[in-house]
């Protein structure tokens, strides 16, 4: 089943791949690699992953440290690239698993969930 539904409608499929809900917003993030800083926007997240905005895909299994920053508050965690967005060779974004977020970080994910319903 879950080939036909690739098939069909890929983003479905890894919709039902996820276990935590992911809450839309448009939050600045910088992330760290290679030795190098590159930018990009948060278009959603959860407290187990999120999807950056970016033109600067990373390699898949990547880890890094993402940077993200809301009004006053701001946030470090590791995250690790699962997929990368493509169109021809240019980037559209990525999505990252995040490991062991910060207890403040998921606080911020269930108000941010609270905010949007």
């Amino acid at each position: 089943m879950n080939l036909l539904l690739k098939s069909k409608d890929e983003n479905l499929s890894m919709v039902e791949k996820r276990s935590s809900e992911r809450v839309p917003t448009t939050i600045n993030a910088q992330f760290f690699y290679g030795n190098l800083f590159y930018s990009g926007t948060v278009l959603n997240v959860s407290e187990k992953g999120m999807f950056i905005n970016t033109r600067r895909c990373l390699p898949k299994e990547a880890m890094f440290v993402v940077m993200v920053r809301s009004g006053k508050r701001s946030f470090k965690v590791i995250a690790k690239v699962k997929r990368a967005n493509r169109f021809n060779d240019d980037c559209n974004g990525m999505g990252v698993e995040l490991l062991s977020p910060s207890s403040e970080y998921l606080r911020f994910i269930d108000n941010l969930k609270i905010s949007c319903h």
